[in-house]
């Protein structure tokens, strides 16, 4: 039996559809997914199987202009992921196609591209029509020499299975580099608090949920089989603290709640989940918050 394994990179622009496609190929929810931009801030791996061969997929920061010392570590992780990948996954948006950011990726390609494959995606066919999709197909492929081309619906599922052949047949031959039954190699208590930080980031608006985080404090396994799960979330202000906790506590209580069920889902037990607000206004420029997040303290620098 000869298997098959390596690392593949999705990379493009915020929002373009990474999370959905890693979360819709490894089959779980392993990667923070919300209608916002920038939400994904580590490199988050996914391990997909398809028959012999393992799939481990780096959904990475989307690439963006950066303006903040996160935004700039966010940056260097996507990079970074791609860099470190054995195939790249370039995805891009059908109905928005060939963007300034997809133009500024596209610049960035050659350097990542020298000794592996390079492949474009196609995400949101749903959204346009087939010679739209064709037309922007072509476009790509002649600013860049793709090895191939998918046009999927990550959402639907589209297009998905063609994919995950393609990258199954492509990944190097080798032992596999996780256990079969391991979808993803993120502590348990980091995908505890994405999955915190989604619920915030749904329930709160404007750039709130960027100028937060959440860290899982203390996990405690208890005799009855049950998790309890402390975490504190980090804002800026005194007035971020009081948007976190809403009216009499309605908006933490709802937070709380949301996450809660979705980790039980995840781990197939109870959970007790205690949350917490704290105020600490330089956490966007301490390196403990961003070793916790899996960025790099040092990429933020300009």
């Amino acid at each position: 039996m000869t298997t098959r394994a390596g690392f593949v990179a999705l990379i493009g622009e915020p929002n373009a559809g990474k999370s959905t496609l890693m979360n819709r190929m490894v089959g779980a929810k392993v990667s923070i997914v919300t209608h916002k931009v920038q939400t994904t801030r580590a490199r988050i791996r996914g391990v997909a199987m398809a028959g012999e061969s393992q799939i481990v997929f780096v959904d990475t920061p989307g690439l963006f202009r950066p303006r903040r010392r996160l935004d700039r570590a966010m940056v260097a992780a996507a990079w970074g992921g791609a860099a470190d990948a054995d195939i790249v996954m370039l995805l891009v948006e059908a109905h928005r196609g060939v963007t300034p950011g997809v133009e500024r990726i596209l610049e960035g390609l050659g350097e990542v591209a020298q000794g592996r494959t390079v492949g474009l995606i196609i995400n949101k066919i749903d959204k346009v029509q087939s010679d739209v999709l064709l037309g922007l197909s072509k476009d790509l492929n002649e600013r860049f020499p793709f090895a191939r081309t998918f046009m999927i619906s990550a959402e639907r599922g589209h297009g998905v299975e063609d994919l995950r052949d393609w990258l199954a047949g492509e990944v190097p031959e080798g032992p596999w580099l996780y256990p079969e039954d391991q979808i993803a190699d993120l502590p348990l208590r980091m995908i505890a608090a994405e999955m915190t930080r989604e619920k915030l980031t749904l329930r709160l608006h404007q750039e709130l949920p960027y100028q937060l985080t959440v860290e899982t404090e203390n996990w405690e396994e208890r005799k009855d089989g049950s998790a309890r799960i402390d975490q504190v979330i980090y804002v800026m202000r005194d007035g971020h603290k009081g948007i976190v906790l809403g009216r009499k506590g309605e908006t933490i209580k709802a937070v709380s709640t949301a996450a809660r069920h979705e980790l039980e889902e995840f781990l197939g037990r109870k959970v007790h989940l205690f949350l917490q607000v704290k105020v600490r206004p330089n956490w966007l420029e301490e390196a403990e918050r961003y070793s916790e997040m899996g960025l790099d303290f040092k990429d933020g620098n300009t």
